[in-house]
């Protein structure tokens, strides 16, 4: 069984989506199905059930991840630190971000690799439908979610970017031409769920419109590249961060702002009972350097 086959059907084991597995390796769906079917005859069984709801493992593929899941993720880990020693690194940050947009950070990140050059920081994608569960179970070691986070586990530090938020609509949409959309717009359509818990999705997708009346919701995303489809087909809209205009620009998808939307603000989060003074010292850094406004928000204050 080739390396990456063995990577493909670990992820797909985690994500139970084939979609969110092929987004995760930057490989396509079609990759994905090709490498499973491939281990499923050299096995001789089935490693999945599958139809078009739901991905769930076979007792004989939930058997193969807990033998082959502690081995690959040894190698990793011998393969990595091999890695860093070449470049002189010593230390590694991992750092998950349910946002596309790293390289807005660049500043933050930039001050933090100068007070550290032997760590490396490494960027994991976290997903919007369990936001805080990567963190939770050690696979990052901080994060940067938009506010607010009341979970009772997890410290809020300081606010590292502020951006306005958008409406996502396809190109065609009867809303796409316009130059701004209230979120009282939006008990006219139906609005895409997926974020959850509630207190944390309704910060950017409100249950009411602001003279009361409810919003529907629909198709239901666990990131990006699942909403862009839905989109794109008209079946849902969805209020985003500015920065989606940019990171995901196509043709088919409009971004109109939101005026009556008051700006997003990104922190970092970590686990309270986790010290670590890699984490505190990217605060810190944070902290001092103050909120990177979004290029659509540069000369406008924001409340930090």
């Amino acid at each position: 069984m080739e390396l990456r086959d063995i990577e493909i059907f670990l992820t797909l084991a985690e994500e139970l989506h084939f979609g969110r597995t092929a987004e995760r390796l930057h490989v396509t769906p079609s990759r994905v199905s090709q490498a499973i079917k491939k281990q499923e005859r050299r096995v001789g069984a089935a490693l999945f059930d599958r139809d078009s709801r739901h991905v769930e493992l076979t007792p004989i593929g939930r058997r193969l991840f807990e033998d082959l899941q502690p081995m690959y993720l040894g190698m990793r880990e011998g393969i990595d630190r091999a890695a860093r020693a070449a470049r002189g690194k010593t230390r590694v940050l991992r750092i998950g971000m349910t946002n596309a947009n790293h390289q807005d950070l660049r500043p933050l990140l930039d001050a933090f690799e100068a007070r550290h050059p032997g760590c490396d920081l490494n960027i994991r994608h976290v997903g919007f439908d369990d936001p805080f569960g990567p963190l939770r179970a050690g696979a990052v070691d901080v994060q940067v979610v938009w506010l607010p986070v009341r979970e009772a586990d997890l410290t809020v530090g300081p606010v590292v970017y502020v951006e306005p938020v958008v409406l996502a609509v396809g190109a065609r949409h009867r809303l796409a031409g316009r130059a701004s959309v209230s979120y009282e717009d939006l008990a006219d359509e139906v609005v895409m769920g997926g974020a959850r818990p509630d207190y944390w999705r309704e910060a950017l997708v409100p249950r009411h419109t602001p003279s009361g009346r409810p919003i529907p919701v629909g198709p239901v995303a666990g990131n990006s590249a699942e909403m862009l489809p839905l989109l794109s087909n008209g079946e849902a809209v969805s209020p985003a961060h500015a920065h989606a205009a940019r990171y995901f620009a196509r043709p088919d998808v409009t971004y109109v702002p939101i005026h009556d939307a008051p700006p997003a603000r990104w922190a970092l989060i970590w686990r309270t009972a986790v010290r670590s003074d890699l984490v505190q010292d990217l605060a810190a850094v944070a902290g001092r350097l103050g909120p990177i406004m979004s290029p659509e928000l540069e000369g406008h204050p924001a409340d930090p």
